[in-house]
């Protein structure tokens, strides 16, 4: 099994993604250790000294004021972790719990937050275990960080609470401990609120969106150049001429990807029918590499972001290497938290765009030719009219999933947090943002792809009979009277999730940008 070890200076996005969604195993590096034992002499230096260190011997948020004496710090760390597991709602999902404490890990790993090795350690173990707390939907203002969903992972370390094993079955966290032979950690300084206060719940959503939109901003040029194709339009507006002269790297990046899947087509640039002469197809599809290539850079920005986070540590206070140990404000989730909400705009974009195209395709007045609604026997048979409702449906969602989070704040701790960012709040709805813009393409590959076997005596390009072959192989079924609908597009959305479209594809475009 692939090994991801931690050390002092960050993670990347790939490590992330082995641990939550692959389970890879952690180890933590000599270099890791060697920083989180000097970090903690400091802390503990700190700690022997009557003059108030914040986070050491003080209480927290507007309560700072108070200096905490020697005899009532440990049970101060206990008291800010079980106080601050305050969520509600549904079960996050447990992918992205494992991104929450995996980078978590990497902050404490730093050797900037004054945590023992051996609350570390005890990190490490209880992801390797296979143990994943039980973190709520609601509780997060992104600052101090994701507070409440930290929280519930810190009282896990505790033994406290309740996590999933490892056989997916929820129980009291001092059980699955014990029988993975992991004593609870008994924390002292600034461990509390060290596991509490960072943006990690975010970012793991953040790294987990990009890599599911690079999967699917590959797939939504490959169901444009199958409408396209369908549609009877023009390649020609995929020059790379054309696209040189606006030299935006998303737009050239998709013009190319639907160049080369249109590559040997038979149905492209039809234009001489005298019953609906065309001088230039419609926006929503002349205009694919535009719409989807604002969207790729978009997503080129906020990858560079998630970058910087990776490599940085965020805690309040933070150890730093001459050993002071001072407040400050980095954990403000603003920087992600922007991201996400634009990463949200940019999908809801090419959502809509895409039920575009799949409206035109079921329009006999637009489609040129084909029957209405893709329909075997038009008015016996109702085709995918309500498949594009749907895909409708999941449109007008994802328009109101763009309204930035970030853009509120609502103050706590009696005004002393008094702007906050929503950061979690952006990364939840970016995830319900992703999964309907994976429902929406696949119901485009459903019509585009019934739409090109319509045109018969025609041949599509190589690449889309390969994309046609796969899909109908992976039980995405093609033209024929009407029949029980949704399992065909649960289908669709089965296989362009899983990459299996672009995986289809690729083999006789070349990888796509």
């Amino acid at each position: 099994m692939h090994t991801v070890v931690v050390g002092t200076s960050g993670t990347t996005a790939e490590d992330v993604i082995a641990v939550a969604r692959g389970n890879a195993r952690i180890e933590l590096s000599g270099e890791a250790l060697d920083a989180l034992a000097r970090a903690r002499e400091i802390v503990d230096a700190l700690a022997a000294k009557p003059e108030p260190v914040y986070g050491v011997s003080t209480g927290f948020g507007a309560l700072a004021s108070r200096h905490i004496s020697p005899e009532l710090r440990a049970q101060l760390q206990r008291n800010i972790v079980r106080s601050h597991a305050a969520g509600m709602g549904p079960r996050v999902e447990r992918e992205v719990v494992r991104a929450l404490m995996f980078l978590r890990l990497k902050t404490v790993a730093s050797g900037h937050t004054g945590v023992r090795p051996s609350v570390a350690q005890t990190m490490v173990d209880v992801l390797n275990a296979g143990i994943t707390p039980v973190v709520h939907e609601y509780g997060s203002l992104g600052c101090s960080g994701d507070l409440a969903p930290l929280s519930h992972c810190a009282l896990t370390l505790m033994g406290e609470g309740d996590a999933e094993g490892p056989d997916g079955v929820v129980r009291p966290a001092g059980e699955l401990l014990a029988e993975a032979g992991i004593r609870p950690v008994e924390l002292k300084e600034k461990e509390g609120l060290a596991l509490l206060n960072g943006t990690d719940g975010m970012l793991g959503m953040l790294v987990m969106a990009l890599a599911d939109l690079d999967k699917l901003y590959k797939s939504a040029d490959i169901t444009a150049a199958l409408t396209l194709e369908a549609l009877l339009g023009t390649e020609k507006v995929l020059a790379p001429e054309l696209h040189a002269i606006r030299p935006h790297p998303g737009q050239g990046a998709s013009a190319a990807n639907m160049a080369a899947v249109l590559e040997g087509s038979g149905l492209t640039g039809h234009f001489q029918e005298e019953s609906a002469p065309r001088v230039q197809d419609a926006y929503s599809v002349r205009c694919a590499p535009q719409v989807a290539g604002a969207g790729r850079d978009t997503m080129a920005h906020a990858a560079l972001v998630a970058s910087r986070e990776l490599a940085s540590a965020v805690d309040n206070p933070v150890v730093l290497p001459d050993g002071r140990v001072e407040s400050n404000g980095n954990f403000h989730g603003a920087p992600v938290a922007y991201v996400l909400d634009f990463l949200a705009i940019a999908a809801a974009d090419l959502g809509s765009i895409a039920e575009r195209r799949t409206d035109r395709l079921l329009d006999k007045n637009r489609s040129h030719g084909l029957p209405p609604f893709l329909a075997d026997d038009a008015g016996v048979d109702s085709g995918l009219m309500i498949a594009q409702y749907t895909q409708a449906a999941l449109v007008s969602e994802m328009k109101r999933l763009a309204v930035p989070a970030s853009a509120d704040s609502i103050p706590s701790s009696a005004m002393q947090e008094d702007h906050v960012s929503m950061g979690w709040s952006a990364a939840r709805k970016l995830r319900t943002a992703v999964d309907n813009l994976t429902r929406i393409i696949a119901i485009e590959l459903y019509a585009a792809t019934r739409a090109i076997e319509l045109r018969h005596g025609l041949t599509p390009a190589p690449a889309s009979r390969a994309a046609i072959a796969a899909a109908r192989a992976a039980g995405v079924e093609g033209p024929g009277p009407d029949r029980f609908l949704a399992p065909d597009l649960a289908a669709a959305d089965a296989f362009v999730r899983s990459g299996g479209l672009v995986a289809a594809v690729e083999p006789v475009t070349g990888p796509l940008a």
